[in-house]
């Protein structure tokens, strides 16, 4: 529990320390943030923010976690493999903000190239799990082998988490907040668990989403851009992958599941009937045009994902003791 309190502050500083300099850096490579054409109306003082600061925000995971894990003797394999994930997620992510910015518009990568990238990436976690022979999923009494179909549901997961946080990351706040109690209930998940080792990593993504809130909140001085948002949901999903908690993802990630859902959900409906279910999708926006201010938006948002992050854990502790 001592190493997991370190890592948490470890973590933290650097982040808070790294911001300033990478901030400042950015602001003098004028790389900045292009805002979506039809949200312009809400978020017009927006365009030119500078963006990436996932980089910041990775950094200080690695080098929190590196430390911590070192310190408490917890290097495993597995410990690295989680770190590798969020690494090359990163860089995904990093590679599609550059095409943007040198583009000056708010389209990167195709769609086909980064669903690509994020399918390869995918495998190294789930080849893990079948080599490890832990290619099931429980919940509660039941308990299903899923043997070499588990790398379907792996895959479909860290796409999925890693586009859904993606979405989220629309407002000042919304996205590393979120993420905030999304890492801490992993970290309560990974220690109940036995996962000490991935609990040091998730209470460090935490912190450093904490850190980077110094920075993001309303009036945001930088976005962590696709270069953040990737990597940590893909980070989320090798979690409760590596954790063995993948069902309670759902509720740990309820914000970032709503947000992607109400895409597909307005997509399916405009196609089929030409009718749109929401003023605006992802949803936040939606709330944005029906009157909230942002912050309120953030703060309700925040407010749900910390429930499910509560229930996550009641839920996971349950099925512990069963």
């Amino acid at each position: 529990m001592i190493m997991i309190s370190v890592a948490a502050l470890i973590t933290l500083a650097l982040c808070l320390l790294s911001g300033i300099p990478y901030l400042e850096f950015m602001k003098k490579k004028m790389y900045e943030q292009y805002i979506r054409e039809e949200v312009k109306m809400l978020h017009a003082s927006k365009n030119k923010t500078p963006t990436t600061g996932g980089v910041f925000i990775v950094m200080s995971i690695i080098a929190g976690s590196i430390i911590s894990l070192f310190m408490a003797q917890e290097l495993t394999t597995r410990a690295i493999i989680v770190l590798m994930t969020l690494i090359f997620y990163m860089f995904t992510g990093f590679e599609d903000d550059i095409k943007k910015i040198k583009g000056k518009q708010n389209e990167g990568l195709s769609p086909k190239g980064k669903l690509a990238l994020q399918i390869a990436v995918a495998m190294l976690p789930s080849l893990y799990v079948i080599l490890e022979n832990q290619a099931n999923i429980t919940f509660f009494n039941f308990n299903i082998e899923l043997g070499y179909l588990y790398p379907i549901l792996a895959i479909f997961m860290l796409v999925g988490s890693s586009n859904a946080l993606n979405l989220t990351d629309g407002l000042d706040g919304l996205a590393g907040g979120c993420s905030v109690f999304a890492f801490l209930a992993c970290a309560i998940i990974c220690k109940i668990g036995g996962y000490n080792d991935l609990a040091i990593i998730s209470i460090a993504a935490s912190a450093a989403c904490l850190g980077f809130l110094y920075f993001n909140k309303h009036p945001a001085k930088i976005f962590m851009g696709d270069t953040g948002s990737l990597a940590l949901g893909g980070m989320l999903a090798t979690l409760a992958i590596m954790g063995k908690f993948e069902l309670w993802l759902i509720p740990v990630g309820i914000i970032f599941i709503t947000e992607a859902m109400s895409v597909i959900i307005q997509v399916i409906s405009f196609k089929t009937t030409g009718k749109r279910v929401f003023k605006m999708s992802p949803i936040h926006h939606h709330f944005e045009l029906s009157g909230w201010a942002e912050t309120k938006v953030v703060k309700v948002f925040c407010f749900i994902s910390a429930l499910g992050g509560i229930l996550a854990v009641w839920g996971f502790l349950c099925q512990h003791v069963m």
